[in-house]
């Protein structure tokens, strides 16, 4: 017996003095609330209901086990009520990139706490934020994906040592880095190199940048991994390397920064949900944009000029 059902029966019946009143109170047909209250009625030994009149009536038992129904149902529904709160309000892990602000991100946890979501931010490397997708060890994640097909575009450029004050930003081609004709390459004269962060080291990513590199003519082994973040800034603030980063980084720690000029190098990202049971969660609009934020992105299709389209005069004069 399902004694909830039938104790709801019970009460409709009671309040309403009318079995065909309390069966449309509860959304269901008559005979099936006969047969509960009747049910009902043999569990407890005893009617509940005098039907020998044209309106019913409770009986004695009827009033007397009434107030104690009344509480069970009040109980059930406030343990309902508890258990929805408790799924609203479980944590859901987040994973996010090292080089996030941190502003942005206090930004996304208060509008998860105003919506009864509380949201827990984990620093994870690009393919532990996928694979904590796949095993349900995040709720939700900024994954790293080809700028051309992702829903945000973080444009990428090269941090490097302080500049004097009012140093142009112009946007920056490979083809200009590339060693001067007359000049030695040892590796104690030679350009510095250029370090790619954790967030860069993807295999899509640090191919596509490796081809663009031969295709500039930049020599190889240029282009290296960056060791930890602290560490390859005071080499780039040192002036002893080019830093690819976005450019909150490079301005929150006082490096200069010029965009690179092939958009096809920048970073591109969807935030994604684990799966759920029964097909793929959705992710909220307003998490997903404050994410976005958090790196410094902007909607796929917005942002400067297309690839090539600026600095022509530049371009050709670092072709020679």
């Amino acid at each position: 017996m399902d004694l909830l059902a039938h104790l709801e029966a019970y009460v409709a019946t009671a309040d309403e003095a009318s079995f065909s009143r309390a069966a449309d109170r509860l959304g269901i047909a008559q005979p099936l609330l006969s047969r509960r209250i009747k049910t009902l009625e043999e569990h407890f030994g005893g009617a509940l209901f005098d039907r020998s009149r044209r309106q019913i009536a409770t009986t004695e038992l009827g009033v007397l086990l009434l107030p104690y129904a009344r509480d069970v149902l009040d109980r059930a529904q406030r343990l309902r009520q508890v258990a929805r709160s408790a799924r609203r309000s479980r944590v859901s892990a987040v994973g996010v990139p090292a080089d996030c602000a941190p502003a942005a991100l206090a930004r996304a946890i208060r509008a998860g706490t105003e919506r009864g979501i509380t949201l827990g931010m984990r620093e994870l490397p690009p393919l532990e934020r996928v694979s904590g997708l796949a095993d349900g060890s995040l709720g939700y994640a900024l994954v790293r994906a080809a700028p051309e097909q992702a829903a945000f575009r973080v444009p990428l450029g090269l941090a490097s040592a302080p500049g004097p004050d009012g140093a142009g930003r112009r946007a920056i081609h490979l083809e200009e880095l590339r060693p001067r004709r007359g000049r030695p390459a040892g590796p104690t004269v030679g350009p510095p190199p250029f370090l790619l962060l954790t967030e860069d080291q993807v295999p899509f990513f640090s191919d596509r940048l490796g081809r663009a590199a031969a295709r500039s003519g930049l020599p190889e082994g240029r282009i290296r991994p960056a060791g930890p973040a602290a560490t390859a800034l005071a080499e780039t603030l040192a002036g002893r390397a080019l830093l690819l980063c976005a450019e909150p980084f490079a301005r929150q720690h006082g490096a200069h920064w010029a965009p690179l000029a092939d958009r096809s190098l920048h970073r591109g990202y969807d935030v994604s949900a684990a799966p759920a049971r029964g097909g793929a969660e959705e992710v909220p609009g307003w998490l997903a944009a404050l994410l976005a934020s958090a790196v410094g992105a902007v909607p796929a299709g917005r942002g400067g000029p297309e690839p090539g389209s600026e600095d022509v005069p530049a371009r050709l004069a670092a072709r020679g």
